[in-house]
């Protein structure tokens, strides 16, 4: 099956597409570099020519509530409105609970999702195992600021084989959340990561401000009961690094 994927030249979109192609489909990645603007629809129809399902793991960089609710349901508007028979879409656990800004544009995304008129399915997940990395990467100095996060973290490959697994399926509307297989606080990961890489960094804990530093500190962004458990725990991903 000729499956397009959004978003597709990102961590998760690169997992989604090798798994895709993996299992016999053929992959076609909407991103700009492949000459689709997903904000503005430009080049879309011609990408999707043959395409029998959308996987939706578009994604933009920033805290900032307009631009992530322009940008999520420019983008949703456009993947809703495409005539395809299935949208798979990637969202977030906590997102209901939490106000932060990338949050608030998932919400729009999903609502997006919800009142368009292609069949849809919703996977919200944890936090990746593989977040600490961009924070380390980032930062500048020997000093990595982190957030407090208290997540139930999950490996992004246990994500995209989620969402490959949905190809082909019925539209099943809001599937259970997917998380890791244990919980962990962001900073402790950042140190382990950062130790794993051999690197001489200081991780420096940040509690975000307000009711929302508050609730990613203390389980905000924890799996509600009936959620599903992916299999790679952290050490396994440290493993990997250490190679």
């Amino acid at each position: 099956m000729r499956v397009a994927v959004a978003g597709g030249t990102g961590m998760i979109g690169r997992l989604v597409v090798r798994e895709l192609a993996g299992t016999g489909h053929e992959p076609v990645v909407l991103a700009r570099s492949r000459g689709v603007d997903l904000t503005t629809g430009e080049g879309l129809a011609p990408a999707l020519t043959g395409c029998a399902e959308i996987v939706d793991v578009s994604n933009v960089v920033t805290l900032r509530k307009k631009r992530a609710i322009d940008f999520f349901g420019r983008v949703a508007r456009h993947l809703a409105g495409a005539d395809v028979r299935h949208v798979i879409t990637l969202s977030i656990v906590g997102i209901d609970d939490i106000g932060l800004g990338y949050y608030l544009g998932k919400r729009e995304q999903e609502r997006v999702v919800r009142e368009g008129p292609a069949p849809w399915t919703i996977l919200r997940a944890t936090q990746f195992q593989e977040f600490p990395e961009p924070l380390i990467d980032g930062a500048r100095g020997p000093f990595v600021p982190v957030p407090r996060q208290l997540s139930q973290p999950v490996a992004a490959i246990d994500v995209a084989r989620a969402l490959v697994a949905r190809v082909g399926q019925a539209p099943a509307g809001y599937l259970p959340p997917l998380a890791g297989p244990e919980r962990l606080r962001m900073v402790d990961m950042a140190r382990q990561l950062v130790q794993a890489r051999g690197e001489r960094r200081i991780v420096v804990p940040v509690r975000l401000p307000g009711a929302v530093g508050k609730a990613m500190a203390e389980g905000g962004l924890l799996p509600p009961a009936g959620h599903v458990e992916g299999t790679r725990t952290f050490a396994e991903y440290l493993r990997q690094v250490r190679r």
